[in-house]
C-alpha cells in the first residue's frame, strides 16, 4: 500500500477482508504470507479501477483592486476555482479560491511579479480530488519512466 499500482503513490481508503487461507507446516512461513498478501493486493487494485487524487488547497489573496483581473486569470489558468471575493478597506480585494497544490508551488514567485510586491496570499490544505485526464496520464508515464529507469 505504500507503493500504489496506479504511479507509485501510497494508497488510501482501503479496507480488505481474508475469507479464507491454509497453513502448512512446510510451506507456510511469514514471509510466503507477505508475498502472497502483496500479489493479492496488486491484483485487486488493478481490477478495482483505482484513481489518483492530489491535494487541493484553499487560497486567500489580498491584492490592490487595480490587480483583481489579472490574479483571477491567473488563477483559473492554474486550474483553480474562484469562491469568492470581496473588498476591504483602502482598495484592497480579497479573493477566495481553491487550487490544485502542484500549480501553487511557486505561487508566491507568480503574485510577487503580477502585483509589483504588492500582493499576499495564505495558503492552506483543504482536501484530496481524483486527477483525470491528460494530466492522470502524464503522471502516470512519468512514473512508469522513473520506474523503468531505477532498473
Amino acid at each position: 500500500m505504500q507503493r500504489g499500482v496506479l504511479a507509485g503513490y501510497p494508497v488510501v481508503d482501503v479496507a480488505s477482508t481474508v475469507l479464507d487461507g491454509k497453513e502448512h507446516p512446510v510451506d507456510s512461513s511469514e514471509m510466503a504470507f507477505k508475498i502472497a498478501a502483496r500479489q493479492a493486493f496488486k491484483d485487486a487494485m488493478r481490477n478495482a479501477g483505482p484513481i489518483l487524487l492530489e491535494p487541493i488547497m484553499s487560497l486567500t489573496v489580498l491584492v490592490q483592486a487595480s490587480y483583481l483581473g489579472d490574479i483571477m486569470s491567473d488563477l483559473s489558468s492554474k486550474r483553480g476555482r474562484i469562491l469568492g471575493q470581496s473588498s476591504l478597506a483602502n482598495g484592497i480585494e480579497e479573493i477566495r479560491a481553491l487550487a490544485p497544490g502542484k500549480e501553487l508551488l511557486k505561487y508566491a514567485i507568480d503574485l510577487r511579479s503580477i502585483t509589483s510586491g504588492t500582493g499576499s496570499f495564505e495558503m492552506n490544505f483543504d482536501h484530496y480530488e481524483p486527477v483525470t485526464g491528460k494530466i492522470a496520464e502524464e503522471i502516470i508515464a512519468q512514473s512508469v519512466q522513473v520506474s523503468e529507469s531505477d532498473d
